[in-house]
């Protein structure tokens, strides 16, 4: 399993959560706790906003803790809203366009989990990306394919709707191949604005996702949504119950919204 790392708040520089902390998220690439994979260094990414409507993106196949070039960016990089991911692969190669996070136009998504048996649905899964969003699938990923078919079914209007509907189609279709691996899905994704953080799976073990009200040394504040707590102060995380969703509005509020699927 994969891990990652979301924030949304007050400017502050991208190293003070994904480099910095003392179970930071490059600490995780080597030595994650609360993952079924300890190492996680079959590549990362990070993906922020700044002046343009459209994140940026940067994606690379060697392990998070050994490039140089994160650690400059994140120490050189100041974003209001940023996130990051490190991959675990489950069973698609290790190359740069199947690393998260994956963009389409204002949107940002990242995910850790897996469609069981995917090998078996692929096909069945990415007949449900619409024709003109079929483009932008560059790589070989489940995560990917949700995402686009997930943007078909209305994602930026209606994120909830549109992820349980998803979810419950490949559902469908893992039935009717008879695949008996679970699906789990625990996701983050923004317009830019809005955050939503997802928890569910089809089984009783859902990935673990946590989040946290952060203030920092220079007065910034903000909401922190991670795979793992980056940090020892465990009492100031709070977990996303299973089956639910974590919504934070541009206005700073937040809620957990059941996820029916």
């Amino acid at each position: 399993m994969c891990r990652f790392l979301a924030y949304r708040g007050d400017p502050i520089f991208m190293e003070d959560l994904i480099a910095s902390p003392s179970h930071s998220l490059v600490a995780q690439s080597l030595h994650a706790t609360e993952s079924k994979s300890e190492t996680n260094g079959d590549g990362f990414g990070i993906g922020w906003y700044g002046a343009r409507p459209a994140p940026g993106l940067y994606r690379e196949v060697r392990p998070a803790w050994s490039d140089e070039n994160l650690r400059s960016l994140c120490a050189q990089v100041e974003a209001r809203l940023f996130f990051a991911h490190v991959r675990a692969a489950t069973g698609t190669a290790t190359t740069r366009a199947n690393c998260h996070p994956f963009a389409e136009g204002r949107l940002l998504f990242m995910h850790n989990g897996q469609i069981g048996g995917f090998a078996a649905i692929r096909r069945r899964v990415e007949a449900m990306i619409p024709d003109p969003l079929y483009p932008s699938r560059t790589g070989t990923t489940d995560s990917e394919a949700i995402f686009l078919s997930a943007v078909g079914l209305g994602l930026a209007e209606e994120p909830l709707c549109a992820i349980a509907t998803v979810l419950s189609r490949v559902r469908e279709e893992m039935a009717r191949a008879q695949v008996a691996a679970p699906l789990r899905f625990t996701a983050a994704l923004t317009d830019g604005a809005h955050l939503w953080a997802f928890r569910w799976a089809s089984d009783d073990a859902p990935p673990t996702l946590y989040f946290r009200d952060g203030c920092y040394d220079d007065g910034a504040k903000g909401l922190v949504v991670v795979s793992e707590p980056i940090d020892g102060k465990r009492q100031d995380w709070h977990a996303v119950p299973p089956g639910h969703a974590l919504i934070a509005a541009p206005d700073g509020s937040k809620k957990l919204a059941l996820l029916e699927v």
